[in-house]
């Protein structure tokens, strides 16, 4: 069973990892259709995931265009009791082509909100997370930093969602958002859900020494590089050896990663993974894990083999000659965050 953590500055205890669910929805439907698994194949993986002792859950409106949190709603209702899973969904992505359909003005964010409850079947999510900074989400106003964290503190006092958490964006930025809430009296966030992986380490710098400092729970996505730590792509992007990464999800892949020695480091993962006799996935995690900035990271898995290896590797220990190698070869790289919109493909 998997070990649970104190969710940053709350009374929240969550699982050592987080089970990502934007692979589940109506095959075709929204812009990860092309690797959608519908219901029933989703609920024998929840099945294991409480199994093995996860609690926690992320979802977000706009994957699968609502089709994500339908299914995610309905099997949660299905398989625990509401007291014991904590369930997180994220707003501010488009979800139409409409003037007020996207951004994270009042307006949206009470929709939204309202939305994501009733495609869920619930009276309240544990945390709502803003998808990214109000300023940077495409095709919508830039919605004054006052009225959005006015709009989100509204939402937690009438109880719709329990806490706030924040996702991708400049630790400034991170940082301005915290300290208008504090000076305002509003409820300030309590987690980063930030790109974070052996291939992408910008957040090193900057963003996690804040969390470390502030007590913020991190919980990184992606942290297998859309598949490539686990060998989803053989020497390159162009040649994706699974459904997902020979869709359109390559093309944000391809996006996300751009260091001259992404491959190199994805072949150390493997050698260590030989040498220890685990697979390159839980050698990422593991790396990751050892990290005491991490809370939860999310993980997305497409089969029951994957979680449970996944699971396991919440248990293995890196010593630190194996750390050091694995990040030996790590060059900066621009941030992310300079190049992503429009965000096409969600993470």
């Amino acid at each position: 069973m998997l070990p649970l953590l104190q969710y940053g500055k709350s009374g929240l205890r969550v699982s050592r990892l987080c089970l990502g669910t934007m692979n589940f929805g109506i095959p075709g439907h929204g812009v990860h259709g092309s690797w959608t698994l519908p219901i029933d194949e989703a609920r024998p993986i929840f099945k294991s995931a409480i199994e093995h002792g996860i609690n926690y859950f992320d979802c977000a409106n706009t994957y699968g265009l609502g089709a994500c949190e339908e299914v995610v709603g309905t099997l949660l209702r299905e398989l625990l009791p509401r007291d014991e899973y904590v369930l997180s969904t994220k707003l501010a992505m488009p979800m139409g082509t409409g003037a007020n359909q996207g951004g994270l003005s009042r307006k949206h964010i009470m929709e939204s909100m309202d939305a994501s409850l009733q495609r869920l079947g619930l009276d309240y999510v544990d945390q709502i997370i803003i998808h990214r900074h109000p300023h940077t989400i495409p095709n919508s106003a830039h919605a004054p930093l006052e009225e959005m964290l006015e709009a989100l503190h509204d939402i937690v006092k009438a109880g719709k969602a329990l806490y706030l958490g924040a996702s991708s964006m400049y630790t400034w930025q991170f940082v301005e958002l915290q300290m208008l809430a504090r000076l305002h009296g509003w409820t300030q966030f309590i987690s980063m859900q930030n790109h974070y992986n052996l291939i992408y380490r910008e957040e090193e710098r900057e963003m996690h020494p804040y969390c470390t400092k502030t007590g913020v729970a991190v919980t990184p996505w992606s942290p297998l590089a859309r598949g490539m730590l686990a060998g989803s792509y053989k020497g390159g992007l162009d040649a994706g050896a699974t459904t997902r990464s020979q869709g359109r999800d390559a093309e944000r892949a391809k996006g996300l990663y751009q260091g001259e020695n992404d491959f190199e480091i994805v072949a150390r993962v493997g050698e260590v993974a030989e040498r220890l006799g685990h697979t390159p996935a839980q050698i990422a995690i593991a790396w990751m894990l050892s990290k005491p900035v991490i809370t939860a990271p999310i993980v997305g898995v497409s089969k029951l083999a994957q979680l449970d290896q996944l699971v396991a590797a919440a248990e293995i220990e890196l010593s630190v000659d194996d750390i050091d190698y694995l990040e030996d070869l790590y060059r900066p790289v621009h941030n992310i965050l300079d190049q992503e919109k429009p965000l096409s493909v969600p993470a």
